[in-house]
């Protein structure tokens, strides 16, 4: 499989190595620093371009990759406004396009987790509901993108919770998110219920970048053989 790389800091070379273990060819890396632009030759060759950028590039980045009919993996957060424009180049021009705010494995079965004890407490009303998320110093948004992810599914499954908030919860219906932001940390998420007589907590704590880089390129080698739009549910199969 031939991959285009948008984007080529420490996650996008920590792709690269995954890539080129599993068989695949970087045929373009695209950063400002790297040298190549989108006129680089080997993007419309390429079957799948797998972009990890800023919030402010991406859409533009997804854009240029469409022009060549090129498959794109996607795990830049805090762009979201644009998602519904990027379902109708799906939908209506054919183009594919997989979206996942965390490609970890584990974060992803962290998830499925979230939403089932977020199912079991839409009955226990005398618990309140609280997140807190680490990220190294050089994310740029807050709350992270998988915070965000937990925090709507929990919405989605107990009725008496509304939205979410950054560090504050102003009312009883919403979710309170802590975002940290320390040293070189990959990524720590943990939510808390509370009661007067207890709490529980799920807790997930990401290593190195190593399970994100190699998912997105599991997400590559799926999107390189699937249409439209499509996340990590949809690989997974859960």
């Amino acid at each position: 499989m031939r991959i285009a790389l948008i984007g080529y800091g420490k996650m996008g070379k920590t792709i690269e190595k995954i890539a080129e273990s599993r068989g695949h060819e970087v045929v373009a890396r695209i950063d400002p620093f790297s040298g190549e632009d989108f006129s680089a030759p080997g993007l419309p060759t390429a079957d799948v371009a797998i972009e990890f950028t800023m919030p402010d590039a991406a859409y533009n980045n997804y854009m240029e990759c469409f022009k060549h009919n090129v498959p794109v993996v996607s795990g830049t957060t805090g762009w979201l406004d644009k998602l519904p424009a990027i379902k109708e180049k799906c939908k209506n021009e054919g183009q594919t396009f997989f979206y996942a705010s965390n490609f970890s494995v584990g974060v992803n079965i962290f998830f499925e987790l979230n939403r089932h004890l977020a199912k079991l407490m839409n009955t226990q009303d005398s618990y309140n509901v609280e997140m807190t998320e680490v990220h190294h110093t050089q994310k740029l948004d807050a709350p992270s993108g998988t915070a965000i992810s937990l925090a709507e599914d929990i919405i989605e499954n107990i009725d008496r919770k509304k939205k979410w908030e950054l560090d504050q919860q102003t009312s009883n219906d919403a979710i309170k998110i802590k975002a940290e932001r320390e040293g070189d940390v990959p990524g720590i998420h943990t939510i808390k219920y509370e009661s007067e007589v207890d709490e529980i907590i799920i807790h997930h704590s990401a290593k190195t970048r190593q399970g994100f880089a190699l998912g997105a390129v599991l997400a590559a080698e799926f999107a390189a053989k699937n249409k439209g739009f499509l996340t990590m549910k949809d690989m997974l199969k859960f």
